[in-house]
């Protein structure tokens, strides 16, 4: 029923983390049994690669193995961190992304490293996304330091510019910073978190959707699922009008937390008639099977 663009998997269980004292990423095992409890047939994996959030550095080749090891159950994506190769803004990042592309791998991502995304390494990646045909998953933070993901102001003015430069490159949008922006005007703490409340004037989000037709929606984790259920009159509007470019998710990690409050909202609209029948197939798994090449 669903196709999840945004998973995470390892091997084997890792070092706790010392913040929480807990494993931090569920194990392909753990994962397949939420999913076959709530009906997601396949999972992109991304793999955990940027240092800035998290201790875990999993390698792309650990990703392809998984996906062999679990035949038709997880799709692949490579990551890439755009200090890679000598911290420099004209690293060959394409040739690496070729050689995973052949691999097998779909995607790339979810880029956390927290650098301004306007800085010429980060740059210098989506152009290599872009040569390479590859869709690109982003999570975005408010500033720099103690905390991860791309950086980027409010109104997201980083994120439009890159949207021009690479019109080829489809952006994968995620995270509380950027899902924020669903809303006009998002102070820090909204930034940071998950805000309440209905959308009485649109923000960033859907006005770069509507403007740009490379940004498409991760719709995974918290951050997605708060977007539409904090104004659920809002969401079937932008669900249907944007349903060619959302995308269903999870973004499951701690094998405590195994929690999909997308699933019956999604289910929800649907039997209530107020999504139809296409346009929830195609943000649970036809969009996914398009863009991915499925």
């Amino acid at each position: 029923m669903f196709i999840d663009i945004h998973g995470h998997a390892v091997q084997e269980p890792t070092c706790p983390d010392p913040y929480i004292g807990k494993q931090i990423i569920s194990t392909p095992e753990i994962l397949i049994g939420r999913y076959d409890e709530v009906g997601i047939e396949r999972a992109v994996i991304l793999p955990l690669l940027n240092p800035d959030n998290t201790h875990v550095m999993q390698s792309n080749e650990e990703v392809l193995r998984m996906a062999e090891n679990f035949s038709g159950r997880f799709i692949p994506f490579c990551n890439l961190d755009p200090r890679a190769l000598y911290n420099s803004c004209h690293s060959p990042l394409d040739k690496v992304l070729a050689y995973y592309r052949d691999k097998g791998c779909k995607g790339i991502g979810e880029v956390t490293a927290n650098l301004p995304i306007l800085d010429p390494r980060v740059q210098n990646l989506f152009h290599a996304a872009e040569v390479n045909g590859l869709p690109l998953t982003f999570h975005l933070a408010p500033f720099e330091g103690n905390i991860y993901g791309l950086v980027d102001n409010a109104g997201l003015p980083g994120l439009e510019m890159s949207l021009q430069r690479f019109p080829k490159l489809r952006f994968l949008g995620h995270s509380q910073t950027f899902w924020a922006e669903m809303a006009s005007g998002p102070t820090l703490n909204d930034r940071l978190g998950y805000p309440k409340g209905p959308i009485t004037e649109e923000g960033a989000v859907p006005h770069l959707m509507r403007t740009y037709e490379n940004l498409c929606g991760d719709l995974s984790a918290g951050s997605g699922c708060n977007a539409l259920k904090r104004d659920p009159e809002y969401a079937v509007k932008f669900l249907n009008e944007f349903q060619d470019r959302l995308f269903f998710g999870t973004d499951i990690c701690r094998p405590d937390r195994l929690a999909t409050p997308l699933v019956d909202f999604l289910l929800d609209l649907r039997r209530e008639g107020k999504i139809s029948e296409t346009v929830f197939q195609k943000i649970a798994r036809e969009n996914a099977i398009r863009v991915l090449g499925l």
